[in-house]
């Protein structure tokens, strides 16, 4: 009889020492299966997050450093850092990371009579803007603007500037349908915006001086292109708040040349009242888009060097890593639990398979005494454990997989509760005008992309794992079968 024929034989004949075993590898499989699905889930939902984000970086103000050193007593901190240079910007973007990059020169003009978009009431709070408005300008070199490459915004009538228009000064923009229809304006109009300089008084309050008037023509409309949310859902109400504000800013944004930017801003600069301490400065934004996700971190610390003092590096991938802690906390806590159920399933399935073989120490001296080589019995075993372990992981494959899933859905909604209340009121909104890259990003946008399924990666990932340990498991047994001397057992 061959070992097989006799490893088959020994299974049913000690079917209750076969069960035991079979009990044992299931149970530690489960835990094996389900830590192994969370964590491929985990980094699936991050890396398709993150190319849903797409790969672009921009330097900005540093606000929350600014605002911690003025509150340290730090003068300097109160002080409008240097703006970015073109030169430094062009060094920038000639790093082997960056695929494209653009760079808007900012205008933000306080406007009387021109209307603009203001947020809808949210909830029960009703928002305002003020008396005065505020419109941004933004600058580009290129036909397409990065927001429109990015897919931030898309064009709905009418045209992109010309490369001759954005090489000059010719009063011509792009502007949201939303503004255009509060204004009565269309393609081939001419919105005139009629610009207040705002003068503090010695009580505080703001006292108005006209400036000018700036008349550009449109020849194009352009909306955001929205990100699902669920806006009705009250536990969302800080993030469909954040997202309202960051549209608000988007809607109230032209697109223009920045050679026609730089010189509002200098018509802007020359209507400043002659006592007035502000000096105008030249804002300029660029925008880094990137190979590849997995550059971000490394070209951020490129760049790093290279940026003012009180910039730093911000990217759309950020996003993630401000609502997705819980999923990263969850991948690693999941990875830590591999590595401990397979350390408990060497030691465990090692000692119950050794107790085992003691009681068939007979057996196997009656089949070397009758010659059998050692070789054909450490096969047999491992053929009886093979067939048992098999049998169980298949099984807690399946069982395993939707413990992954129940354990952490449910870990992730309740750490997303307490994330997202403890969010609100933390974020700093600038009102001048939107980030560079106006990522929006909600924790309900991480759970939904969640998704604990079967893979083959998962499927092979856990089958290696499970039976690598039972195979290493079987050393003990094995070394036992090694040393049996079959006439100290037929004595």
């Amino acid at each position: 009889m061959n070992y097989w024929k006799r490893a088959k034989s020994s299974i049913f004949r000690t079917k209750s020492k076969s069960v035991i075993l079979f009990a044992v590898i299931f149970v530690l499989g489960n835990v094996i299966a389900g830590a192994i699905a969370i964590q491929q889930s985990t980094a699936n939902v991050e890396k398709k997050m993150k190319q849903q984000l797409g790969a672009t970086v921009a330097p900005e103000l540093d606000l929350n450093k600014l605002l911690e050193q003025s509150e340290n007593g730090d003068t300097q901190a109160l002080t409008r850092p240097e703006n970015l240079k073109e030169e430094t910007i062009k060094k920038m973007g000639s790093s082997p990371y960056v695929k494209d990059y653009d760079y808007s020169y900012l205008a933000y003009l306080y406007v009387k009579k021109f209307k603009t978009y203001e947020m809808k009431q949210q909830g029960n709070v009703q928002f305002s803007t003020g008396e005065y408005k505020t419109m941004s300008l933004k600058g580009s070199n290129s036909s397409e603007p990065m927001d429109f490459k990015n897919k931030k915004v898309k064009l709905t009538d009418g045209r992109m500037l010309t490369k001759e228009e954005l090489a000059g000064k010719k009063p011509v923009a792009l502007i949201s349908k939303k503004v255009a229809d509060e204004n009565g304006l269309s393609v081939g109009d001419q919105m005139v915006l009629d610009t207040v300089s705002l003068i503090p008084k010695e009580d505080g309050t703001l006292d108005s001086q006209d400036s000018t008037e700036h008349a550009v023509k449109i020849v194009g409309l352009f909306e955001p292109i929205k990100l699902e949310k669920k806006k009705s859902d009250g536990k969302n109400g800080q993030e469909a708040m954040n997202q309202q504000i960051t549209e608000m800013e988007l809607y109230n944004t032209a697109f223009v040349s920045n050679g026609l930017v730089r010189e509002i801003n200098k018509i802007e600069a020359e209507n400043q009242p002659s006592d007035s301490e502000e000096e105008m400065q030249e804002e300029v934004a660029p925008i880094f888009t990137l190979k590849s996700p997995d550059d971000v971190e490394a070209f951020k610390a490129e760049i790093k060097p290279l940026l003012p003092e009180g910039y730093k590096a911000v990217a759309s991938t950020d996003e993630f890593d401000k609502v997705g802690a819980s999923v990263k906390r969850l991948s690693k806590i999941s990875g830590y639990v591999v590595l401990l159920a397979v350390l408990a399933s060497l030691l465990i399935i090692s000692l119950v398979v050794v107790l085992f073989m003691k009681d068939r120490r007979h057996e196997w001296g009656i089949y070397l005494s009758l010659g059998e080589q050692r070789k054909n019995i450490m096969k047999q075993v491992v053929a009886e454990i093979f067939v048992i372990s098999l049998a169980a992981l298949l099984l807690s494959l399946i069982s395993g997989n939707f413990l992954g899933k129940m354990v952490s859905e449910s870990l992730l909604a309740g750490d997303t509760m307490d994330q997202a209340a403890q969010n609100v009121g933390n974020q700093v909104v600038s009102m001048g005008g939107a980030s560079v890259l106006g990522s929006s990003l909600s924790n309900q946008d991480v759970l939904s992309n969640y998704e604990v399924r079967f893979s083959l990666t998962y499927i092979a990932t856990f089958l290696i794992a499970g039976l690598g340990t039972i195979l290493l498991a079987a050393i003990l047994p094995l070394t036992y079968v090694m040393r049996l001397n079959p006439k100290k057992i037929m004595m």
